[in-house]
């Protein structure tokens, strides 16, 4: 998969910020967002979630989690950089937040 333009990368980063709960950026080259919930569990049970949904896509994010928060870094390392499929995979992610 190809590396979208920084032109490309901020028109599809407007488009999903148009649909999600709350804003998607850029950083290093990742798109990234961090999502906050009540407590540990719920956090942990979006993250199975998320599991799911990446490995079906078979694209894996990068991720952390302290307690009620969970921080998502979306990029396609063989290309070295933000991806259609990133895209694809952070809809997905705010789908499961519905």
């Amino acid at each position: 998969m190809q590396k979208l333009s920084e032109t490309d990368v901020q028109t599809k980063l407007t488009n999903l910020n148009a649909k999600a709960k709350s804003s998607w950026s850029t950083q290093y080259n990742k798109l990234r967002k961090e999502f906050a919930f009540n407590d540990f569990k719920e956090a942990f049970a979006f993250m199975t979630k998320v599991a799911e949904v990446a490995e079906a896509m078979d694209h894996h994010p990068d991720w952390s989690n302290s307690y009620k928060r969970v921080t998502i870094e979306l990029m396609t390392h063989d290309s070295g950089g933000i991806t259609e499929l990133d895209f694809e995979l952070a809809e997905k992610i705010e789908n499961l937040l519905v």
